[in-house]
């Protein structure tokens, strides 16, 4: 049992660093870059955030420990796993702490058209994640046709978020970086130096991977649950939520656009090229009742997000209740067990 947790205590430090180095590079490279806080915070942060949540089903998948099944328990969890803690506990933590700090009933104001991009963009991808997978058994090709349409939506979706930015940034919703270059008192402040360090925490992100899946298979079987319920409680929280802090000091300062855009922009990136690469890896198909609920989940947070935002009680009082929807999930995976 403590080998199994020290595993784990051990991989989140490795995650946790590496996509702190890693998200640092991508700012510094969007304000050098001078596109708007929606480029930085839906594409560069929300894509440096949802590194972990990259690497790990992939490792899982490919090269996780000796028994398949298990990998794919792991992968198939860390996938749907990261859309389902960012649609509910990552927007109510954000909306909590901004609760405490702006008054409960303060409206958010984040750039609404990107906002409206993402949430429209991650609900129609998702949808098609679901259905990929509840085709029958030897519909292959039309599964693989399902990967591909992702990959081409979220291709779609860049080029959009991108020709906005230009009209963004005139408006003053360029970016600025919080910090400089961590390396940047060792090796200088510059572009180079920037892309060194994005591959340096890349290459941390992938050694972190590989602990937690072993780590996670030893905890599955210690606490008799199956891989895939660990992977999906346990790998978003170790993998996204210590980078979502990102959001809660966004939104604590105003910064509204940014604190949604990393959070919304990451369930775009992992509703759409993640799901995909795990149905060209794996069969893909709900085979446990655990994960069917949490994809709904999703689905049902993302939902209260595009209502709230439509009829102007974007506010945190109504997103906490998020937190709801992944405490549910939780009460029902300990009562299950």
């Amino acid at each position: 049992m403590i080998e199994s947790l020290y595993l784990l205590l051990i991989a989140l430090v490795i995650v946790f660093l590496a996509a702190e180095i890693f998200t640092n590079a991508l700012e510094y490279l969007g304000e050098r870059m001078g596109v708007s806080e929606g480029v930085t915070g839906s594409i560069f942060a929300a894509v440096g955030t949802a590194m972990p949540e990259t690497i790990i089903p992939i490792v899982a998948i490919l090269a996780g420990g000796a028994a398949e099944s298990v990998n794919r328990e792991v992968g198939m969890g860390a996938i749907l796993g990261a859309p389902f803690m960012l649609g509910t506990l990552s927007l109510g933590l954000m909306a909590w702490f901004a609760g405490r700090k702006r008054g409960w009933f303060a409206s958010f104001n984040p750039e609404a058209s990107g906002l409206k991009r993402d949430i429209l963009t991650f609900f129609f991808a998702f949808s098609l994640v679901i259905v990929a997978a509840l085709l029958p058994q030897g519909w292959e090709s039309a599964r693989m046709l399902v990967a591909f349409s992702l990959f081409l939506i979220y291709f779609i979706y860049l080029l959009r978020t991108i020709r906005a930015s230009k009209a963004l940034v005139e408006d003053g919703h360029g970016t600025e970086a919080d910090n400089g270059l961590y390396i940047s008192r060792l090796l200088g402040d510059s572009t180079p130096v920037a892309v060194l360090q994005l591959l340096a925490g890349l290459f941390l992100l992938v050694i972190g991977a590989k602990v937690f899946v072993h780590g996670v298979e030893q905890a599955s079987s210690l606490f008799g649950v199956s891989a895939l319920v660990v992977a999906l409680l346990i790998v978003p929280i170790a993998t996204e939520l210590p980078e979502k802090v990102n959001s809660i000091l966004w939104i604590r300062r105003g910064r509204d656009t940014l604190a949604f855009g990393n959070i919304t922009g990451a369930m775009v990136f992992q509703g759409t090229v993640i799901p995909a690469v795990g149905m060209l890896l794996m069969p893909w198909a709900f085979h446990d009742v655990h994960a069917v609920i949490a994809v709904m989940l999703a689905l049902l947070g993302s939902g209260l997000l595009w209502f709230l935002h439509q009829t102007g009680r974007l506010n945190p009082v109504f997103l906490s209740m998020n937190m709801l929807l992944y405490a549910a999930f939780t009460g029902f995976v300990l009562f299950t067990i």
